[in-house]
């Protein structure tokens, strides 16, 4: 990777001079001179390098996120408007976040709070929670139990559900399962008959293959308008990007 990066470099760095004459032109000795005194001019000058890798990653990043924007505004209507996501915090927010969460990473765990705490505060989030289970089948029926949750006992059952499972420590067993919806005393009987249904395995099938467009590999995943973040962000940074795109930057 690190002779990649020097490569690269050094196409950028003498990328100018040698668009200024043609090699092809200089004799075998010439070609040699010139090659020498470039190698000792890096030699003596290696900050050339890293600041001509750091203009191409900036380059790259710049290139990722305007990528990301295209895949957002293509997908905006199955983002923000899917009509089986959960929608909470201000439902007429001036900025819509949508999550795509797993309940076994612990990335999404440590976010979950400081989601909450962005939601509240902020006053003006319309945020939309997407289960996307990667991480194996306990996160599979973890997400079938939240949605079958919605199912039978709406919006209000399936967010506290939600809530509880991203702190569950135990395993997420079909036992754990009905015990924890014993514990909010709702249906449990119905919402564990209804975690096989067809219509909670077209909801996780729609929201994996938005995820294959989006290119998301990993969660949590944000999208904050067309602002796509892959990854975990503090709470601080998260509220940085929320004002940037409200201001329009």
């Amino acid at each position: 990777m690190k002779n990649i990066l020097i490569a690269l470099a050094l196409t950028f760095s003498l990328g100018t001079a040698a668009s200024a004459f043609d090699m092809g032109d200089m004799s075998d000795s010439e070609r040699q001179t010139f090659r020498d005194e470039i190698r000792t001019y890096l030699l003596e000058n290696p900050e050339v390098l890293m600041e001509a890798i750091g203009v191409l990653e900036a380059r790259e990043q710049d290139e990722q996120v305007a990528n990301d924007v295209a895949l957002a505004q293509t997908n905006a209507e199955t983002l923000f408007e899917d009509g089986h996501s959960l929608v909470w915090g201000n439902p007429e927010g001036d900025i819509t976040m949508v999550e795509f969460m797993d309940y076994r990473c612990s990335f999404c765990r440590r976010a979950h709070p400081e989601i909450a705490e962005l939601v509240e505060t902020d006053g003006n989030i319309r945020i939309i929670t997407k289960e996307f289970p990667i991480l194996g089948e306990q996160s599979v029926l973890a997400s079938r139990f939240a949605l079958a949750t919605k199912m039978i006992a709406g919006d209000e059952a399936y967010k506290m559900i939600s809530d509880a499972l991203m702190t569950m420590r135990s395993d997420m067993t079909e036992d754990s399962l009905s015990r924890l919806a014993d514990e909010f005393d709702l249906d449990t009987g119905a919402i564990m008959g209804a975690m096989s249904s067809d219509d909670i395995t077209t909801v996780l099938s729609e929201n994996r293959l938005l995820g294959q467009r989006l290119l998301i590999t990993g969660t949590p995943t944000f999208v904050v308008e067309d602002q796509m973040l892959r990854g975990y962000l503090p709470l601080a940074q998260m509220q940085e990007v929320v004002a940037r795109v409200r201001d329009g930057g």
